[in-house]
């Protein structure tokens, strides 16, 4: 083998490194890593440090849609909500895209924007988006409707969800009146 083989050998091997670094560093730049609970970081006692004992798991406590609308920051939902201008549009008249437009989304009747072709599971859901349908959707689309052609895995934060909901409110030439409870 010459030695100019071996050059292009190792300069393709360089050039795949490269591509990798790159993008690697691009995909953390676009999907930064989720915080990791520092008790998941904890070092485990060593054999000679007895463990303390272990209290019951304690049920997370569930603050209702009501409550975190009242406190939830509309603007914080339109940064929020920009991960979902790829499919979807929110203004009025705007055409659909991957996904249907959302303007005046709450308390509309599912699955019933014209000219939009819902899944099978989406339209045979029925009933309108109300606060707490939106809440349980935005946490995880597939979970709430089985079958959903959403690609979308859900946002976990209770307050995020609000804050997007919140702004998808006002997205409405009549905002849907806020829940009392």
């Amino acid at each position: 083998m010459s030695l100019f083989e071996l050059n292009k050998i190792a300069g393709a091997l360089l050039a795949a490194l490269l591509t990798a670094g790159i993008a690697t560093t691009i995909s953390n730049l676009v999907y930064p890593e989720p915080h990791v609970p520092e008790i998941l970081l904890a070092v485990p006692a060593s054999d000679e440090d007895p463990a303390p004992p272990a209290e019951a798991p304690t049920e997370p406590e569930i603050v209702p849609i009501a409550a975190r609308l009242a406190a939830a920051d509309p603007a914080k939902g339109e940064r929020e909500v920009r991960k979902c201008l790829a499919c979807h549009s929110f203004g009025a008249g705007e055409p659909h895209r991957v996904g249907p437009n959302l303007y005046g989304l709450v308390n509309r009747t599912k699955a019933a924007g014209d000219d939009f072709l819902y899944s099978l599971a989406m339209a045979d859901r029925g009933g309108t988006w109300t606060y707490d349908d939106l809440d349980a959707f935005l946490a995880g689309p597939q979970a709430y409707v089985p079958g959903t052609t959403m690609a979308f895995a859900g946002v976990r934060d209770p307050d995020a969800r609000a804050a997007i909901i919140a702004w998808l409110r006002l997205q409405a030439d009549t905002p849907a009146p806020l829940p009392t409870h």
